[in-house]
């Protein structure tokens, strides 16, 4: 069992890539999407975006990361695509997934969907601009409005030299919306000869069962299961008797959003640094309830005073109740 860790545009940057990988479980990231429209970027875009690129295309937990493009330019893509390889990244991945509707506007993500043949050629294009040791892979939805040209995009992207695609299990019209339909996944594996990633909907150790399952595929990718259940990938391993690692429980997770707070601190401009934090327990108070209080008591506060004292008393907290188990 392989697990990866979900691009997410806005939400899973580097910051929360980097304290996730901490959380164990989780085998390799994709970074969010670099947009590539037409021109060549300098590597500052690059390193910006992913600044794993500093520490060979690692996060600090040792988990490689491959870099995302997003475009619908062959040559641009190509261009772009040799220079991000030159700085080292683990693989270079394609999004042609992307819902945004600002994205797909301008023919890029979701939309190429609609257009095998500009996949193949970008995949092609992208192939043969970077190294041929250097992993280029691919991140596509079901389809635009509907499914029916899932097969031929599939088809597209591995025949082009794509060594691995990942399926999120719905369109973009689905958007995010509940189920997921992981059995389409299985009939695009049978239809590649490239390794199969299952992605969409998996938010518990049951969903990534029943996603195994339907789908056939032994590597899962993980989005924002695993931004609300930060163990999930470690207990989704466990649970199928591969490496992994007992669920987390809040006293665990509480040092995860002081290392997360201080990260955000040294990172992000001022003003966006509670709006992070209160992102994140907004999604955690899915699965702990200890984060629907820690929510409630900091949805009003954007000193960043305040959040450090009351971070220092969580901890505090942590302290004396690990004691007394101790002491008992």
């Amino acid at each position: 069992m392989t697990i990866l860790l979900a691009p997410m545009e806005g939400l899973l940057d580097f910051v929360l890539r980097d304290i996730l990988t901490r959380a164990g479980g989780v085998d390799r990231c994709v970074s969010e999407f670099i947009r590539i429209t037409d021109q060549l970027l300098p590597e500052r875009v690059f390193t910006r975006i992913v600044p794993e690129l500093h520490h060979g295309g690692r996060t600090l937990a040792g988990v490689p990361v491959r870099a995302q493009l997003l475009g619908s330019d062959p040559v641009c893509m190509a261009e772009n695509a040799a220079r991000l390889a030159a700085l080292g990244p683990a693989g270079i991945d394609l999004n042609f997934g992307c819902p945004a509707n600002v994205v797909n506007r301008h023919g890029g993500g979701a939309a190429l969907l609609r257009e095998p043949e500009t996949i193949a050629a970008i995949v092609a294009a992208v192939r043969r601009a970077v190294p041929a040791h250097m992993p280029v892979s691919a991140k596509m939805r079901l389809g635009y409005h509907d499914d029916a040209l899932a097969i031929a995009c599939a088809q597209a992207i591995a025949g082009s030299g794509a060594g691995e695609l990942v399926v999120h299990a719905r369109t973009k019209a689905q958007a995010y919306r509940p189920p997921a339909y992981w059995e389409r996944v299985a009939d695009i594996r049978a239809a590649v000869a490239i390794p199969v990633v299952a992605n969409g909907e998996i938010w518990t150790v049951d969903d990534a069962r029943r996603c195994r399952a339907a789908s056939g595929c032994d590597m899962l990718m993980i989005g924002r299961g695993a931004v609300a259940d930060p163990g999930l990938g470690r207990a989704i391993k466990a649970s199928m008797g591969t490496a992994g690692g007992p669920a987390m429980g809040w006293p665990e997770l509480v040092p995860l959003l002081a290392e997360f707070w201080q990260l955000v601190c040294s990172r992000l401009d001022a003003r966006s640094r509670p709006g992070r934090l209160k992102q994140w327990l907004n999604f955690l108070r899915r699965r702990f309830p200890e984060a629907e209080t820690a929510y409630q008591s900091l949805k009003t506060i954007n000193d960043p005073a305040l959040i450090d004292r009351w971070l220092a008393g969580l901890l505090q907290a942590r302290a004396a109740d690990a004691g007394r188990l101790q002491a008992a």
